[in-house]
């Protein structure tokens, strides 16, 4: 292209520019073997954001390729389009993803949380999709003693409130853990999931030449740009100069966008969306055009901006909130304009699609950079590299735990309601009443919980079930044990619920992959997944990779986060009346511990509040085990032999009986199993396990099922009206563990 300019921003530019904007030297050289020329800012602003690790995915697209791709339900492959999509059948597909927002958030809490439930959310609907549920994921630091953790924890809840209420979805479900290594980096998942009819999917493409390019929806400011370099590095002692990163959200205009684009979406005039996430108008042409095989003329004069003297690359980078990319099919211009003067939306024609695959930005019919659509995205040009694996020294050390190297405690009573107590154990009422849950009126776990959320499909009378799981120490314990019981977590979740699952997305929050160590994590992390993910026949239908999770240390020292690959599952029940849930219906009720009985307390909550060791394997875990597991419950449930089912997870055992009793105010007289220590027993989080009740009538019929089974099953005892009993000793009643476990955070959330 032509530089004779007196705009400085189309001089060449050297490679001390390229670092600047983050990339690698040897990056500008390939910058420049694919123009043919040295680069101007412009354009190396555009390959820094689109090779940036948040667009390009340049240290995990290798490994990301290995996990499971197809399956039964799958109706699009990962990475196709804005999201994954399974058929849900009668004509109806969910669509359904989860990506993070760390970096914002932990920068400026509450519109980092916001604009992340704006962003998925718009994913979602770009399909064509209409959203229906939401869940988030959530780690923060020690609440108990950092104030920093209490104003995460408060930004980013009120942020993820007010954003998805006043948008109008539910929050079906999610997680909160704490830990110290997520003091400085909170990690922020936000999954959104809808549903669209398989004949009116949108695709996230671009072709047709002359077809006219629109952009759509909130006006271009200066908010968000330089936001996906920004997620590509550490926080550091000056991330806050990085403030400007932070998008600010709008979920009223979003609201309009996501009725105008459905509108749209109806019609026979759309050619392909896009919502503008990361790296804006930059990110969504390119994908776009290298979709379709097409090229893109862009005048970026033309954008509505709501600021005075934006210049070319501001709005090129730009990640303003509640935009969209539109192409329309030629002469459906009127059409399509129309559809938003009457939501009140900016829609402007921005450009044209072209042939030959090159994109032409333009500033007052002056060209301000051309680059080949295809040499800025994923597969395509962007760089693919290899990092190098170290096995961590604190491996070997955790397999060196043993457990009769830990004193049994004198009181256990009392070691449990600490536990209780944990905040990674105590209710997250504090949190989810933030959240309007109601909303739409398809929510039918409000009132009934159950260990996932579900959501009814008016239009089919059958309901999706949701879940998202992750616990980041048996990760960091083990990575491929702890990514396998990320995975069969949440899918003894969805069967606990009487559902089946169809599909995993997937958000994996790890630290610098150039660190040999926690690239190892990572691998061995992508490898359990899709271990997991092949046995229950979920495939991976897209999500969201974060590195770059961690802090300096006073001592100069990287400390990364936990790994924590976060798993977000959808499936199916077919029949809602066979919806199960967790809680214990009626005194008297048998209960029953479906599962090994294990003599374990790796990694649980336990060994580290009471014996402060943080030094332990992964707990313990059998893959086939949970299979076999997964297919009883189902069994069990759609015969109607059971009451409840709740899985054993965080807290052991004893956590999920006061769970399942603290719906209806009942409690429970268990015995523990002589041959097994009583900590281990009540409180060790051994795997593939999970509690059910049974009523007399239904008993002789439940025990000859489990006879038949390869599961194990013992007798724990029986539901009362709200005493607690192990081994004979009254462990208080249900109202006293009430207290503790609903009082905590919100006892602690009051200090300031």
């Amino acid at each position: 292209m032509a530089t004779a300019t007196t705009n400085p921003d189309l001089a060449p530019a050297g490679v001390e520019i390229a670092q600047k904007l983050g990339l690698l030297p040897e990056e500008f050289e390939r910058v420049r073997e694919i123009l043919g020329r040295d680069p101007n800012f412009n354009e190396l602003s555009i390959y820094s954001a689109m090779w940036s690790e948040h667009c390009s995915y340049k240290n995990s697209i290798r490994l990301l390729k290995t996990l499971p791709r197809s399956g039964p339900h799958l109706l699009a492959e990962a990475g196709e389009e804005n999201a994954g999509l399974v058929d849900i059948g009668d004509g109806w597909a969910c669509a359904f993803k989860i990506e993070s927002h760390n970096h914002p958030s932990a920068i400026e809490p509450y519109q980092g949380a916001a604009t992340g439930v704006g962003g998925i959310n718009r994913d979602i609907f770009t399909m064509g999709a209409r959203p229906i549920a939401q869940l988030n994921s959530l780690r923060f630091g020690d609440i108990t003693s950092e104030a920093r953790s209490r104003w995460h924890m408060r930004g980013v809840v009120k942020g993820i409130g007010d954003y998805g209420n006043s948008f109008g979805v539910p929050v079906l479900g999610g997680e909160v853990y704490f830990d110290p290594c997520y003091t400085t980096n909170p990690l922020v998942n936000a999954m959104s999931v809808g549903v669209v009819r398989t004949d009116r999917v949108i695709s996230a493409t671009s072709h047709g030449k002359g077809n006219p390019v629109f952009i759509v929806g909130s006006s271009t400011g200066k908010d968000g740009i330089h936001g996906a370099s920004f997620a590509s590095k550490d926080i550091t002692d000056t991330s806050m100069d990085d403030l400007p990163a932070v998008q600010v959200g709008d979920p009223f205009m979003e609201k309009l966008l996501l009725e105008a684009s459905l509108e749209l979406a109806a019609t026979d005039a759309l050619i392909g969306m896009q919502d503008m996430g990361a790296a804006g108008i930059t990110c969504s042409t390119s994908e776009m055009s290298a979709k379709g095989g097409a090229g893109m003329d862009i005048h970026l004069d033309r954008v509505p901006t709501r600021q005075e003297g934006m210049r070319a690359w501001e709005i090129l980078l730009s990640e303003s909130q509640e935009r969209m990319l539109v192409v329309v099919k030629k002469g459906r211009e009127a059409e399509v304009q129309a559809i938003f003067d009457k939501w009140d939306l900016n829609c402007v024609e921005i450009g044209t699609v072209t042939d030959g695959g090159m994109l032409r930005y333009f500033w007052h019919d002056e060209l301000v950079a051309e680059v080949p659509a295809e040499s800025l995205v994923l597969g395509g040009g962007a760089p693919v590299y290899e990092r190098e694996v170290r096995e961590p020294a604190y491996f070997k050390k955790n397999k060196a735990f043993k457990i009769e190297d830990v004193p049994e405690p004198d009181e256990l009573k009392d070691v449990a309601l600490r536990l209780l107590a944990r905040p990674t154990i105590a209710s997250k009422r504090w949190v989810y009443e933030q959240y309007d849950t109601m909303v739409r009126t398809n929510n039918m776990t409000t009132n009934a919980p159950s260990d996932a959320g579900v959501v009814l499909l008016k239009e089919t009378g059958k309901a999706l079930v949701v879940t998202v799981d992750c616990n980041g120490r048996y990760v960091h314990a083990d990575p491929h044990t702890g990514a396998m019981i990320a995975v069969s977590e949440a899918a003894r979740n969805i069967a606990c619920t009487g559902g089946v699952p169809s599909g995993v997305t997937n958000c994996l929050n790890f630290g610098n992959p150039y660190d040999p160590e926690v690239y190892w994590q990572f691998s061995e992390a992508v490898r359990g997944m899709g271990d997991a993910c092949r046995a229950f026949q979920t495939p991976v239908t897209g999500g969201n990779v974060s590195f770059y999770n961690q802090t300096v240390s006073g001592d100069n020292k990287p400390v990364p986060v936990f790994p924590t690959p976060t798993i977000g599952m959808v499936g199916l029940l077919p029949d809602v009346s066979k919806r199960m849930t967790l809680d214990f219906k009626e005194k008297g009720h048998l209960i029953f511990l479906l599962g090994q009985v294990v003599e374990d307390i790796a990694s649980s909550e336990y060994l580290v509040m009471e014996h402060g060791i943080e030094r332990s394997p992964a707990p313990y875990f059998d893959l086939d085990e949970e299979q076999r597991l997964h297919t009883q419950l189902l069994m069990l449930i759609r015969e109607g032999l059971i009451t409840a089912a709740h899985d054993v997870s965080d807290g052991g055992l004893w956590t999920a009986l006061v769970e399942m009793g603290l719906p209806r105010g009942l409690g429970f007289d268990i015995i523990t199993d002589s041959e097994v220590r009583p900590d281990a027993f009540l409180f060790g989080e051994a795997q593939g396990r999970a509690v059910v009740t049974v009523a007399d009538e239904e008993q002789d019929d439940f025990l000859d099922r489990m006879r038949a089974s390869r599961v194990p099953c013992v007798l724990l005892g029986h539901v009362t009206k709200g005493k607690l009993v192990v081994d004979e000793e009254h462990f208080g009643f249900i109202e006293d563990a009430r207290t503790v476990y609903e009082g905590t955070i919100p006892s602690v959330m009051d200090e300031q």
